[in-house]
């Protein structure tokens, strides 16, 4: 690039007075319509050179992070200060210092701030490669205010919840029809055997006859008792205590907790686990239920014996945690209603447990995939977000 200047410095002392006026008019016209882009963008940008030194700032970046030269027009020299110097903000000058330390690009970070008002804004500050001819000529700092785009996941997942509930309670409506039609149909015997007597001898029914109903209407009365308090179990918001967690300790004293079930259902056991695992922001008490969960039905389905598999891996930027079984695997269409509330193919399940399974998993941000065919066996497949920093361990 200073090649480049200095060949452009000697042709110009070459050039006539007027051609030199007209290419410094076109450059500074050029270089006025990029500058007013830059401002222009509702995006932030720090523009550092080689060394990580300042070159320019706009005024959105301005807007997004506290900076200490917010309101003084910046031009790069040779005494520029390293970008984090600038930077007001602690959280984000410290992830800056590390990037340069560590030569990291192509990597960015969540950091949230408080505004003068009061209010807080969550910003996105991602690090890239400034290429020029092909060559490293710098770096270039990303600032977006993902504030909104947050707000309106929080809202999606609201409806999402929302729309869950419709269904939950239709389903529910439905459970409750059978026990409270057995009540009805059992009272009714009772009062006909009640008019009955009153019209005949006037003596009660026999004790054994009201017994044997009375019992059936405890009974229904009962289920529906377990109906409101697994509704209810479904519908509660989990509250998740996010810690960073080492993911394979809590798959070993899982494991050593489920082998002895295991062994009584003529069951093997086989666990890979990976090597040197980032930590993973999770509820430990949530996540124990989750795999409690998944080995319950997998035992479920191994009636006649089987394998049960439990690996964990890095893929990408997720954490993989993986529990297979042997057993009779399932259907397409059971497959794809497994974690809708109330579905069971069990005789005694309440069709709960895949459901908060599921709800617990989007608590840490996560997803879970189930893949399964019928004499086959199923894979139920939790992925995870490994947080920026435990990232950059990795590498």
């Amino acid at each position: 690039m200073k090649g480049f200047s200095k060949r452009v410095s000697q042709m110009i002392t070459k050039l006539p007075a007027e051609q030199v006026a007209q290419l410094v008019d076109s450059l500074s016209a050029e270089n006025e319509s990029l500058y007013s882009i830059l401002e222009s963008l509702n995006t932030g940008l720090i523009i550092c050179d080689e060394n990580w030194k300042l070159m320019q700032v706009n005024k959105a970046a301005e807007r997004y992070i506290p900076l200490k030269i917010r309101g003084t027009e910046y031009r790069y020299s040779e005494a520029a200060e390293y970008v984090w110097k600038i930077v007001e903000d602690d959280d984000i000058a410290d992830f800056l210092k590390m990037c340069s330390e560590r030569q990291k690009c192509n990597i960015s970070e969540e950091f949230t701030l408080s505004t003068q008002s009061g209010k807080s804004r969550i910003i996105n500050v991602s690090i890239q490669l400034l290429v020029q001819k092909k060559e490293y000529a710098g770096i270039i700092i990303k600032i977006d205010d993902i504030t909104e785009k947050r707000n309106q996941e929080v809202l999606l997942r609201r409806m999402e919840s929302l729309a869950s509930l419709t269904n939950l309670a239709a389903s529910v409506a439905h459970e409750i029809k059978n026990p409270l039609g057995s009540i009805s149909i059992h009272i009714q015997l009772i009062q006909k055997a009640l008019e009955k007597a009153r019209k005949t001898d006037g003596m009660l029914p026999d004790a054994g006859f009201t017994d044997k109903h009375l019992a059936v209407v405890n009974e229904e009365i009962e289920r529906l008792n377990q109906i409101i308090v697994d509704f209810l179990f479904a519908v509660r918001p989990v509250s998740a205590t996010l810690e960073l967690v080492d993911v394979n300790e809590e798959l070993r004293a899982f494991t050593s907790f489920v082998q002895p079930e295991l062994e009584r259902k003529n069951i093997s056991l086989e666990v890979h686990l990976a090597e040197k695992p980032p930590r993973i922001l999770l509820d430990t008490k949530l996540f124990k239920q989750v795999l409690i969960n998944l080995a319950q039905n997998a035992i479920a389905a191994m009636e006649d014996g089987g394998k049960l598999l439990v690996t964990s891996k890095v893929s990408g930027d997720r954490f993989l945690v993986a529990v297979a079984d042997t057993g009779c695997g399932m259907d397409a269409d059971t497959v794809a209603r497994v974690f809708e509330p109330y579905f069971t193919t069990k005789a005694k399940g309440t069709g709960l447990g895949l459901t908060m399974v599921y709800k617990i998993i989007k608590e840490f941000s996560g997803d879970i995939d189930v893949k399964s065919f019928p004499g086959e066996g199923t894979i139920f497949t939790i992925s995870l977000p490994i947080p920026q920093k435990e990232k950059l361990l990795l590498e």
